[in-house]
This record gives C-alpha cells, sequence and structure tokens, in this order.
C-alpha cells in the first residue's frame, strides 16, 4: 500500500551504495558507490555489460543477497526512511513485495512448477497483507486482466503458459499488492522482439494508469528507450553517467555512453555499428583511477585519478575529467 508522502519528493534515494562478495579469490566489489534516484511515476533504466553489477545493486534493493555477499553500507532511503538499517523482520513485512516488488529474469525459474500460477500471484496477498484465500485469488483475476491474461489460465501450471504469458504471470505477481517501485531484472532477454514488444506496452500502460515506478535492469538499449524517463549507466560496479532519456539516447556525456550508443544498430544509419574494443576491468581487482580509462579513446594524463562527478546540466550527472570544464556536483 503507497505511503503518503511529498509528491515532489524522492521515492527512493540511494546514497553511496556498496557490496561487496566474498570469494576464495578475494572480495569482489560488485556495488562501489553507487548514488541513485528514483521518482514516483518515473521509470528508471539501469544499462550497462554483463557483469557491471546491475543485477547485484538490485539484489541490494530487496535484501536478497547470497550468502557470501557482505552486508551493504550506504542508505537507500524509501520516503526518507532508511530501509537498510531495519531489520530482516521489519523489511519483510514493510518493504519487500508492500512497497518494492521484483520482476525476475527467468519467468519459469521464478515460478514453482507444481502449483497453479494464479495461487503463486495471490500468495503475496495472502503473506503480506493477510487476505482470505477468495479475496486474493479475485484481486489475482484483476492483475492478470491488467497484464492481458484471460482469467482462465489462474487455474493453469507454469508449463502450460508460453513464454510471454508466463512472464506476464510474473509481472501480474508483482503487482498485485499495489507497491509503489517494481524492479524488473532483464524482463524480457528471453522473449522475442513482438513479445518484447508487447511487455514494454504493458509497463507503460500500467506506469501511466496507476503511477508506478519502475526500475529497468537490462543491457538491451533498444528496449529500454521504450520505458525510460531517465537512464543510469553502470560499468565495474559504479554509475558513470545519469541523465535523462532524451539527453542519453541524443547526447550521451560519457565516453563509454557515446561508443555503447554507437555499437547500437539502427534502421536508417549508413554507417555500421562500432564494437566496443577491450573488456570490462575485474571487480576483484579494479584499477586505479577512471575504470573505463583502458578502453577509452580520449583517455589522458588526469584519467589516472579517480574521477569526480560533474553535472552537464541538472539531473545530468557524468563521472568522467572531461566534464571538468562544467564544475562538479
Amino acid at each position: 500500500m503507497a505511503v503518503t508522502a511529498n509528491p515532489d519528493s524522492p521515492l527512493l534515494e540511494i546514497e553511496d551504495l556498496r557490496m561487496q562478495y566474498r570469494t576464495e579469490q578475494g572480495p569482489v566489489n560488485a556495488v562501489d558507490g553507487v548514488n541513485l534516484e528514483i521518482r514516483r511515476n518515473e521509470a528508471l533504466v539501469v544499462l550497462g555489460e554483463s557483469g557491471c553489477g546491475k543485477s547485484s545493486l538490485a539484489k541490494v534493493l530487496l535484501r536478497t543477497l547470497p550468502r557470501n555477499a557482505g552486508r551493504p553500507t550506504g542508505q537507500v532511503r524509501l520516503d526518507g526512511r532508511d530501509v537498510l538499517a531495519l531489520s530482516e523482520e521489519r523489511f519483510r513485512r514493510e518493504v519487500r513485495w508492500v512497497r518494492i516488488a521484483l520482476v525476475m529474469q527467468a519467468a519459469m525459474n521464478a515460478l514453482n512448477p507444481v502449483v497453479r500460477v494464479g495461487e503463486q500471484v495471490a500468495e503475496p496477498l495472502r503473506i503480506h497483507r493477510g487476505w482470505s484465500r477468495r479475496a486474493a485469488m479475485a484481486r489475482a483475476a484483476e492483475a492478470f486482466e491488467e497484464v492481458g491474461i484471460a482469467t482462465d489460465f489462474l487455474q493453469r501450471y507454469p508449463h502450460e503458459l508460453s513464454g510471454g504469458m508466463r512472464q506476464r504471470a510474473v509481472l501480474a505477481m508483482a503487482l498485485v499488492t499495489d507497491p509503489d517501485l517494481v524492479i524488473l531484472d532483464e524482463p524480457t532477454s528471453a522473449l522475442d522482439v513482438l513479445t518484447q514488444a508487447s511487455i514494454m506496452n504493458v509497463l507503460k500502460r500500467i506506469k501511466r494508469d496507476r503511477g508506478t515506478s519502475f526500475v529497468l535492469i537490462t543491457h538491451d538499449v533498444a528496449t529500454s528507450s521504450e520505458l525510460a524517463d531517465r537512464v543510469a549507466l553502470m560499468y565495474a560496479g559504479q554509475v558513470v553517467e545519469e541523465a535523462s532519456a532524451e539527453a542519453f539516447f541524443t547526447a550521451p556525456g560519457h565516453p563509454y555512453s557515446q561508443m555503447l550508443m554507437a555499437s547500437v544498430p539502427r534502421l536508417r544509419q549508413e554507417e555500421p555499428p562500432v564494437p566496443i574494443p577491450g573488456r570490462p576491468p575485474s571487480l576483484q581487482d579494479p584499477p586505479t583511477g577512471c575504470r573505463f580509462a583502458e578502453r577509452c579513446p580520449r583517455r589522458f594524463e588526469r584519467c589516472a585519478e579517480d574521477p569526480a562527478v560533474f553535472h552537464p546540466d541538472a539531473r545530468h550527472r557524468v563521472r568522467c575529467w572531461l566534464h571538468e570544464a562544467g564544475g562538479t556536483g
């Protein structure tokens, strides 16, 4: 259930968030000083190559980390309250699937194969809201209709649904408790192009009709542009650029952003896509200074130092010394 708050204040504020995985070879800095802000009725897309820390960020926000994860540091403020400071039980009762829900990457893995889909969609209401089975199933039917699935499929098992329908069912499960924020972790990566477009249209309609905020985690630039109000680009555990969707897709500020956009095929483009050379650095032993410097064609002496965050304009942040003349944030 949404909490009454100042509509002009951020819904979620992430400040200096850090998290390491413990491994036999040493700690892995999966989330390394992330600062982000998500407003109400806003879709923030978190872009980046595999291994950059996107999914780890989602796991920190939902507190669904594996056993080898260290305790996160920093703050995650939901309507001004630091939810990282809550006990696990309070977080489970007051935040997870109540105010923040998750749509996982592989829908088949997110669903129990021996339980009917309708029962699984209704389950969050029974656990977190204490609803009766009848009331929860009625709400699950409404959620099915919202995401474009006939209510007849409530009685089906996951294997009886197509990949696209399973993804819609998982989306219905996330929406059934009416959360303020839904985190989508690569929700369309296993789907064909037409089904991807259909799912994105559902998300846009829900955002418009319900005012739900979304964090879409993906490496797919084309798909992300369909939903994004803002874009945060991660590289080696850090956010290297955050901007409005219009600014990011038309005039990106970081060299990595520019090279990423140049690598995307376009329908009306004479020049062929240009791949990004090299590979991301190890999060176990990240380089000093700018982490993109080794792959950057515009690197210079100052890149040996850890870049400050600069503001080319309001709500546009770039972690790159090339913007030093514009002033720091």
